[in-house]
């Protein structure tokens, strides 16, 4: 008897106007639910579709003008991360074997003592790039804001994209639909960092839903500024 009378009293809440309340905010969580779903895998269709056919390994990738080595974490005292030598590694081996001619390395320097191109460009020429065939771009906060400004300051229109291999196809995608001319080339190497590894590829759902919306929306980078020549110059010298 106690327990009927429970449910009767369940009952009696949820066709009154607390229920009413409750009923909505349920029926907004479930279709919240199915929307964000929706656009997850929508999401990630438009990325392995836009990357299908111009993700390369090392050996077979064409030739192209630029390398665009897309910045990751750097620690305090500038030396590149594991992730970042991964990348570099792969830029350093298309350099030397011809694959590119130039190679512009994009970070974030929003900090004055944070510099991701910086601690990029010095572990090039460190290991033989000349120096002037590395450029930086210190605005690329994101992998939209690399290839817009690419494309858009540094006027690149050809580009092997380098990046860890679970981040190349969003990549590679991006720069494709903002008009560069993209192909990839996927670091491995940072695999045995298993959590790290996990954690960043988990998040490339979020990141793809994020990035088709930038692009849909054709939104500037966060900088935009002046028209640089750096690659240019790299390529003509």
């Amino acid at each position: 008897m106690p327990r009927l009378l429970s449910l009767q009293a369940v009952a009696r809440t949820l066709a009154g106007p607390r229920g009413r309340r409750w009923r909505r905010a349920l029926l907004a969580a479930v279709l919240g639910v199915a929307i964000l779903t929706a656009a997850t895998v929508a999401s990630a269709a438009w990325v392995r579709d836009g990357a299908e056919g111009h993700i390369f390994t090392e050996e077979a990738v064409p030739e192209a003008p630029v390398a665009l080595v897309l910045g990751t974490r750097v620690y305090p005292d500038g030396t590149p991360s594991p992730f970042l030598v991964g990348r570099l590694e792969v830029a350093y081996r298309l350099f030397t074997a011809g694959k590119v001619r130039a190679i512009l390395v994009s970070g974030d320097n929003m900090e004055a003592d944070y510099d991701e191109p910086g601690a990029m460009r010095r572990w090039l020429v460190d290991r033989g790039v000349p120096s002037d065939k590395v450029v930086r771009d210190h605005a690329g906060f994101d992998t939209y804001d690399s290839c817009a400004r690419a494309k858009r300051i540094f006027g690149v229109d050809r580009a092997t994209v380098v990046t860890q291999t679970f981040h190349l196809p969003r990549a590679v995608t991006v720069c494709r639909r903002l008009g560069l001319d993209a192909i990839g080339v996927g670091d491995e190497t940072a695999r045995h960092h298993e959590r790290t590894w996990r954690i960043s590829s988990g998040r490339e759902y979020g990141a793809s839903v994020k990035a088709a919306w930038d692009v849909l929306w054709g939104r500037d980078p966060v900088h935009l500024g002046r028209r640089e020549t750096g690659i240019e110059d790299a390529l003509r010298g």
